[in-house]
């Protein structure tokens, strides 16, 4: 099992962000996790369908967060993050890359690994295992033992996250190689992607001015409220080109179609 479970914002102020996502999906309330202070960060992690999104926020100087706020010129992608049920191969793969773990903590039922950024590259790539969290329904320990309590039904599933880089093709071999999956190639050859059990990663060419990250995010909402999400989206001043399904949130993209 290797599938998409939760995507990092991060930024200045958490709280414009948080608003803007609940307002046009319809999103639950996050929960704000007591103990990231010792980071120097506060966050909320907001159920997104069966997955989450989280975002964090500096509330010290000299933090991991507000350098990496620093290094990408603002708000924006911070952390792709897997879950898996098979850590000992994954590590064995980073440590014959010469990979250095930032995190690498066993619980009592959530095993965290947390990959350096430098040593991937793109983005913070943290590969998780939750036990009793086998279903898409179960527990994810991030987001609190009460998570299905704030689950709302507009939008469905993050289908896709989108890392930028000046030089995209030697990237999308390491992250390959990392978590052992095929690559595939894009018909104009432009774009390189993986695909795990319940998304896609897209490596692709940095076009907007800011250096290698996570660039932005596909998301599917109900058919029915599609028209809904995206009025919603341009009252709010989220949409800035001539694309309605393309909002421009947090310093991320947001593609959004139908389920």
């Amino acid at each position: 099992m290797l599938r998409l479970r939760q995507i990092a914002f991060v930024a200045h102020n958490l709280d414009p962000i948080e608003a803007d996502l609940q307002a046009v999906f319809g999103l639950g309330a996050g929960f704000n996790d007591p103990h990231i202070d010792v980071f120097g960060l506060r966050n909320s992690v907001i159920p997104a369908g069966r997955q989450f999104i989280e975002i964090v926020s500096p509330i010290q100087e000299n933090t991991a967060g507000g350098r990496y706020l620093a290094r990408r010129n603002g708000d924006g992608g911070y952390m792709t993050i897997f879950q898996c049920d098979d850590h000992p191969a994954v590590k064995a793969r980073a440590d014959d890359l010469g990979i250095r773990r930032v995190v690498d903590q066993q619980g009592k039922e959530y095993w965290i690994l947390q990959l350096h950024p430098a040593d991937t590259g793109g983005t913070f790539l943290e590969i998780d295992v939750q036990h009793g969290g086998e279903s898409m329904d179960g527990k994810w320990e991030p987001a609190g033992k009460s998570w299905r309590d704030n689950f709302t039904e507009t939008l469905v599933a993050i289908t896709a996250a989108e890392i930028q880089s000046p030089d995209p093709g030697p990237l999308a071999e390491r992250w390959s190689r990392i978590l052992n999956l095929p690559l595939s190639t894009s018909a104009d050859g432009s774009v390189r992607s993986l695909t795990v059990d319940n998304a896609t990663v897209r490596f692709v060419t940095a076009t907007d001015g800011r250096p290698e990250g996570l660039g932005g995010i596909d998301v599917t909402v109900r058919p029915d409220d599609l028209s809904a999400v995206l009025a919603r989206a341009a009252q709010r001043n989220l949409v800035p080109t001539a694309d309605p399904s393309l909002l421009h949130l947090g310093g991320m993209r947001i593609r959004v179609s139908a389920a």
